[in-house]
């Protein structure tokens, strides 16, 4: 069994706006305007790709499903001082 991943902060939190950008995109109807959000998807995509934790040449192959997990269950777990639901 593989060890759990650590990831920053700032990058769990760049990989979840990514994720809700990629959403809001997914639902946005057509024709409806998506140039601002297609932008930011790319900016965010660089932003991830170039982060300094994947200076290490198999960091994304090893770790980028990990990543996606877990900032989906970051943005799902209630913030400090808030009762779970």
């Amino acid at each position: 069994m593989r060890p759990p991943f650590r990831f920053p902060e700032d990058l769990i939190t760049l990989q979840g706006a990514w994720q809700q950008t990629y959403a809001e995109l997914a639902q946005a109807p057509a024709g409806a305007g998506t140039t601002a959000l297609r932008r930011r998807l790319i900016a965010l995509s660089g932003n991830l790709c170039t982060h300094p934790y994947w200076a290490a040449p198999t960091a994304w192959r090893a770790g980028g499903v990990e990543l996606r997990r877990a900032a989906r269950t970051h943005t799902s777990a209630p913030a400090d001082g808030e009762a779970a639901a």
